[in-house]
């Protein structure tokens, strides 16, 4: 196992990009993950294949990006009635949690990725996790990844991390730390080739980048794009 080389999960959203950009910034080389699940905004697996071929040509992070692994998990969607695998109205359920909420998504997403790190020799897993701007997932807070990590390295006998450098900031720290990693080219990048939508909508083009502008995920991109703007230009 190496501790220069990373596996990012990697989606084609907006989260996922900055880290992705984060571990080319840190890490010798980087592979990257990504999964098809039967997602109602499949429109992000056509856009990590565009989102990879440019980064791939960039002068400091092409030589670093590996190789990249799409695992198609159709029992996830088959096993899940919730808004991103079904037709369905983005609500609440009795829950409390955004049916958006996919159960054990993200704990089978990173068991997937710890097997394929370990065949790879790789012992860093990064994802875009965040207990800011979570919805309230449970598979998305701090305290779930460390007991996960812990089972991964129990489990594959070797150690296993896994970063989110997104779980403390909200989305206009996100934006923000996309133009500290790449200036305005990532910041491009992310706008226009990006997809987060939970409605998979790609012929409406925002400031902020396209999606239907109404979705949980819409909004919270629209929102942190509206306050770093801000915080940019009041400085």
């Amino acid at each position: 196992m190496t501790s220069s080389s990373a596996l990012v999960l990697f989606s084609g959203g907006q989260d996922s990009t900055v880290c992705l950009a984060w571990a080319l910034s840190r890490f010798a080389r980087v592979e990257t993950v990504g999964f098809d699940y039967g997602q109602r905004h499949a429109a992000e697996l056509t856009q990590r294949d565009i989102i990879l071929h440019k980064l791939r040509a960039h002068p400091d992070y092409g030589a670093k990006l590996g190789p990249d692994t799409l695992l198609r998990l159709p029992a996830l969607g088959e096993i899940s009635d919730t808004a991103l695998t079904r037709d369905s109205e983005i609500t609440y359920a009795a829950s409390g949690l955004p049916t958006t909420f996919v159960p054990g998504r993200n704990i089978l997403f990173l068991s997937y990725a710890a097997a394929l790190a370990y065949r790879r020799g790789i012992s860093t897993l990064i994802g875009g996790m965040c207990e800011t701007d979570f919805s309230g997932y449970p598979d998305c807070r701090r305290a779930t990844l460390n007991a996960l990590e812990q089972a991964l390295s129990l489990g594959l006998d070797r150690p296993i991390t896994i970063e989110t450098p997104l779980m403390s900031i909200d989305k206009a720290g996100t934006w923000r730390l996309a133009d500290e990693l790449g200036g305005a080219a990532l910041v491009n990048l992310i706008i226009e080739d990006t997809h987060t939508c939970y409605r998979g909508e790609r012929t409406q083009r925002h400031p902020w980048g396209y999606g239907c502008g109404t979705c949980p995920a819409c909004v919270l991109r629209a929102n942190g794009w509206e306050t770093w703007r801000g915080t940019q230009l009041a400085g």
